[in-house]
């Protein structure tokens, strides 16, 4: 038997108010093959419909007392472990707009009474059969969308994992930045999540952009790969020389991306997010930061949550050339440039969610 055959093991509801009528289409129905559940009232049928298993199709008596079969049909499709269920009516009445009455209603077919037993045996076959391959489609539907779901998430966890190897690559060359990654990433998300309501950025932070956000972090300082060690890991303050070719890492990062993603076929969000970060996230609110002097709107978003989260876990981390900083005096810092090194609104979010940064930090302490 195909997938589209219907089964002799299908479960059939007969509801009709007529003792005689059920014994009819009862018998009709089982020596066809078929489980047969009757009952005699509109209130019975809801309670026999919603039992397990629940009928592959209901033949249902139109005129019925107290509750007629209309009834019943709009109480069976209010329910979603019946209202998928087919539903034939059966009626005496031959007037077609009660017909057209009933299929507006969602019912899938109509048989008048007197039944002629080759004409019953045939639309229930019909229905049972469409009713087999809605099922087999929605099974497949189901499956397919399990299968891109699951291989979505392989890719999601492939490129995250990809990032932070790349990622991982300047932190080798810098031991002290130890969890600094995954603290920015952290804090760089929870500004993002604040802030996604504040009428200047609720356009540009949906959950999508917030989570591409999370991914493109890491990669904020890629281009330290390529600063000279005796630069990177001076144990002491850089000469003005040194410190110029220091804050070239920030071209360095951008440039190492936009090489990436000429090498690929179609553009791919998180990385011009990442490329953003990487080549502005030294930029100052008042204009006056590297490598471009952007001031104000004119840094992008993403970069400028990254200065406020990366001058912040550098305030708190220690360094060959500095101890680390108390929470509270790198809070009052970070005030301290609220117009000045960053936009005042990402400051003010700082602030509302100032407990999570620490509990972020504390996370992903280099000592846990």
């Amino acid at each position: 038997m195909d997938a589209f055959s219907s089964g002799t093991s299908s479960t059939l509801l007969v509801v009709d108010d007529v003792p005689q009528n059920l014994s009819i289409m009862g018998d009709l129905l089982q020596n066809a093959g078929y489980r047969v559940r009757v009952a005699n009232s509109g209130r019975s049928a809801l309670r026999y419909a919603a039992l397990e298993p629940v009928p592959d199709l209901i033949l249902l008596d139109v005129m019925m007392p107290e509750m007629d079969g209309y009834a019943v049909l709009e109480q069976l499709r209010r329910e979603p472990l019946t209202r998928d269920i087919p539903i034939i009516f059966l009626t005496a009445l031959n007037d077609a707009r009660d017909e057209e009455h009933g299929l507006g209603l969602g019912a899938a077919d109509y048989i008048t009474k007197p039944i002629q037993p080759t004409v019953v045996l045939a639309r229930v076959r019909t229905q049972l059969q469409a009713k087999l391959a809605r099922d087999w489609l929605h099974d497949q539907n189901a499956a397919l969308e399990a299968e891109v779901a699951r291989r979505m998430a392989e890719n999601e966890l492939i490129q995250t994992v990809g990032i932070r190897a790349l990622a991982h690559l300047a932190e080798i060359r810098d031991t002290e930045t130890g969890n600094h990654i995954l603290r920015t990433q952290g804090y760089v998300q929870a500004l993002a999540t604040r802030l996604r309501t504040h009428p200047r950025f609720a356009a540009a932070l949906t959950d999508h952009a917030i989570r591409l956000l999370a991914r493109s972090a890491p990669l904020h300082d890629i281009g330290k790969v390529g600063i000279p060690d005796a630069i990177l890991l001076k144990p002491g303050p850089l000469t003005p020389d040194e410190w110029t070719v220091m804050k070239t890492h920030a071209e360095l990062g951008a440039r190492a991306i936009e090489h990436a993603e000429r090498d690929i076929d179609q553009p791919v969000e998180f990385l011009s997010l990442a490329k953003e970060i990487a080549h502005w996230h030294h930029e100052r609110w008042d204009g006056t930061g590297y490598p471009d002097g952007l001031a104000g709107d004119a840094i992008p978003l993403s970069a400028r949550l990254m200065a406020l989260a990366d001058v912040f876990d550098a305030l708190i981390s220690p360094r060959v050339y500095k101890p680390p900083i108390p929470f509270a005096e790198a809070r009052g810092i970070i005030v301290d440039g609220r117009g000045l090194h960053f936009d005042p609104d990402v400051v003010d979010a700082f602030l509302a969610i100032y407990d999570e940064f620490v509990a972020i930090a504390a996370r992903y302490s280099d000592n846990g």
